[in-house]
């Protein structure tokens, strides 16, 4: 579906040696700026330039319900998605907050949220909803295999449309109401745990609400007989709208080399599948922040993800993200900033 080669494979080893030569002979220690360097070899490599840069930084919050959120997963009725939508396109969220701060271009996706959004003339606002949110998987699949993949090409277009205008860093955030549940259901099938090692407090629930979503999810994950060999019928059975464009989303963006950040544990949940489906797609990723959320950490470590932050945040939208964005800009400004040794005349430690 998404052709993504690893991005060594694309240069020569001469030129990945250059890049780690470059980071080395800087006025430091070798190691010395931590994740940093890493972040800077990536997006050099990413580039194929020694002199990386970011050129229209975005972030793009994809928005749907969950039919789950009948069950009783949430602090909040169903409604809030729909409100914090407006909430976004009237610059009023912490994703507003932080784009504005960093001058991130921000966009919001409607891709399967209960409220019609037909009048909004927005231009950060792109109206593509699949069906105004997904079944009760607890009933029934969450999605049809058509309304799944339909979501996967509408993700991988939108990411396509910025590409096309010359953004070359993107971010991905979400917002829907049950949401926690639909991506720990998404982490359980496709790690072999139960519902209890996957869910989360979410939006801030107690801890008999987190039983009732455990036990959603091992309810579909039995149904369904879910597990890792087919990520596409676990995104069907479980996952939501705004997950499954995400999917589509990062595969689109990693396929035409773009540095893909990663936020929170629903981020992290589509990040996961589209690890499943194509085995290069990590190379091309950078995961900001390692949420609140119980499962995250087992996530992120099943990934081999070394997060940029864990400073306590697990509130979606792509907030981390834009949070962790300057500390990307500092990676490539020490690299393409910082004197060497030799420039510097300083001795170096051979």
């Amino acid at each position: 579906m998404f052709d993504i080669i690893s991005p060594v494979d694309k240069v020569t080893s001469a030129f990945i040696s250059s890049i780690q030569d470059k980071i080395d002979m800087k006025t430091k220690p070798q190691g010395s700026l931590g994740l940093l360097e890493t972040v800077a070899f990536k997006v050099a490599l990413l580039q194929q330039s020694l002199m990386p840069k970011f050129v229209k930084p975005c972030v793009i919050v994809f928005a749907a319900d969950h039919g789950v959120a009948d069950q009783g997963v949430s602090l909040f009725p169903q409604v809030v998605t729909e409100q914090m939508v407006l909430n976004f396109l009237n610059n009023g969220a912490a994703i507003n907050c932080f784009s504005n701060q960093h001058n991130i271009e921000l966009k919001i996706v409607n891709a399967g949220v209960k409220a019609n959004f037909d009048n909004i003339t927005n231009a950060n606002f792109i109206n593509l909803p699949i069906a105004a949110g997904t079944h009760n998987f607890v009933e029934q699949a969450a999605m049809s295999k058509e309304q799944c993949i339909a979501a996967i090409n509408k993700g991988a277009e939108v990411v396509k449309a910025q590409f096309d205008q010359g953004c070359n860093v993107i971010g991905f955030g979400e917002m829907g109401i049950a949401n926690t549940t639909s991506a720990a259901a998404i982490m359980s099938a496709l790690l072999g745990l139960t519902g209890q090692e996957s869910a989360g407090k979410g939006s801030g629930v107690d801890d008999a609400t987190v039983l009732i979503k455990a036990k959603a999810i091992d309810t579909a994950i039995a149904k369904y007989k879910l597990d890792a060999s087919d990520p596409l019928i676990v995104l069907q059975s479980v996952g939501g709208f705004e997950i499954a464009m995400m999917v589509g989303g990062m595969l689109k963006a990693a396929e035409l080399s773009m540095l893909v950040l990663i936020d929170g544990f629903i981020a992290s949940s589509a990040a996961l599948v589209a690890s499943e489906m194509n085995e290069n797609f990590l190379h091309y990723t950078q995961f900001c922040h390692q949420s609140e959320e119980q499962a995250h950490k087992r996530l992120l470590a099943k990934m081999e993800a070394k997060p940029l932050l864990s400073i306590g945040m697990r509130l979606g939208e792509g907030s981390g993200v834009t949070v962790a964005y300057p500390l990307l800009v500092s990676a490539l400004t020490f690299l393409n900033e910082m004197a060497s040794f030799a420039d510097a005349g300083v001795s170096d430690s051979h």
